[in-house]
């Protein structure tokens, strides 16, 4: 007690002396830990922007639909404020992801204002006057572990195609700073590995695995893993086969591949088994890198045939030079009635932590 009281009247006596700002003041407060969940953005703008066209360019590419999923879910859950409103409540100045987005035009809106006070009077004129100035990102500015993006033009036109062209970098931005979160909730409870090692030894690969997964299922040359909670079942298929040629990287290849590994998954009726379902929703592919691999990346939604069972899958078809092998990953859930885009997410997760030697 007797040392609380002397560091006290230490403080107290600094800013004394040396006649310290508010903002120093300030900065000896203990800051508070931002709250809020992943993909959860909020947006602060001027009212009438928000309800302007403005707000259906936001709405349109930073709450499309994520891909894919049976029931459309947003990549982002948006929650809007003016700067008034924000000002209204302490708590609302501590939430984890803020997208600012200011029209400079008029200098007396709200948001401008509010810009001029975030990033300052000399970087606030050089917004301005420099169009190629026009987004900053802040971090721990109101709570530990918040991200703010603010985004600016010096008209709505301008603020409009700077908002569409800055969106991959600024959805690339939010995303890593989910990445901590993300990687604590997927292994909240440590990992597993024995499993692990089982693969590395069976594929040739690394993957954290979370704990809580098993083997339902394992061939010579494919493995299916599984993990059951509540509401959801979690699932892993690891797979690989010889390479001949590029053209066994294509869409008709990795769905045959998919739909061959379905034939394990079945209910207790008759005759069912697990298949791509591309009639009712696409199937889309594209190209990437697993590991810094080539690879095919093909998501879309699978169905239980003769049964009503159904949901979302991601699949990975991987080129590994130095084994001349192809590595198929596949992730896909199961929850009837539930959300499944932060499910998804988890899983994901779990596979981009391949390595492939």
């Amino acid at each position: 007690m007797y040392k609380y009281f002397l560091n006290v009247l230490f403080l107290s006596s600094l800013c004394f002396l040396t006649a310290c700002s508010e903002e120093t003041q300030q900065s000896l407060k203990v800051m508070p830990l931002a709250y809020g969940d992943q993909n959860k953005l909020t947006v602060v703008t001027d009212k009438d922007l928000w309800e302007s066209d403005l707000g259906d360019t936001v709405d349109f590419y930073y709450a499309a639909p994520y891909l894919v999923l049976p029931q459309p879910e947003p990549i982002l859950d948006l929650l809007f404020f003016s700067p008034q409103d924000l000002y209204k409540d302490p708590l609302r100045k501590q939430l984890r992801s803020y997208l600012i987005i200011a029209n400079l035009e008029d200098p007396n809106s709200g948001t401008a204002q509010f810009v001029k006070e975030i990033i300052g009077e000399s970087r606030y004129e050089q917004a301005r006057l420099d169009p190629k100035y026009n987004l900053v990102q802040l971090k721990d500015r109101w709570a530990k572990g918040q991200i703010i993006i603010l985004q600016f033009g010096r008209n709505k036109k301008e603020l409009v195609e700077n908002l569409k062209k800055n969106n991959p970098l600024i959805l690339e931005k939010l995303r890593e700073h989910d990445k901590p979160k993300l990687e604590a909730t997927v292994y909240l409870d440590d990992r597993n590995s024995v499993l692990e090692q089982e693969i590395k030894d069976k594929f040739g690969i690394y993957m954290r695995i979370p704990k809580g997964y098993f083997k339902a299922i394992e061939e010579d040359d494919m493995v299916w893993l599984r993990f059951e909670q509540d509401k959801i079942s979690n699932n892993i298929f690891i797979s690989k086969r010889p390479y001949t040629d590029v053209s066994q990287i294509s869409r008709a290849n990795i769905k045959s591949i998919r739909n061959e590994l379905g034939k394990y998954v079945s209910t207790r009726s008759a005759d069912t088994f697990m298949k791509i379902n591309d009639v009712d929703l696409p199937m889309f592919t594209k190209v990437t890198r697993v590991d810094n691999k080539y690879a095919l990346e093909a998501r879309g939604v699978w169905e239980m045939a003769n049964d009503y069972m159904g949901g979302p899958f991601v699949s990975y078809l991987v080129h590994n030079p130095s084994k001349n092998e192809l590595l198929f990953i596949d992730g896909f859930i199961h929850a009837p009635g539930e959300d499944k885009r932060n499910f998804m997410q988890y899983l994901e997760h779990v596979i981009g932590t391949v390595q492939v030697p």
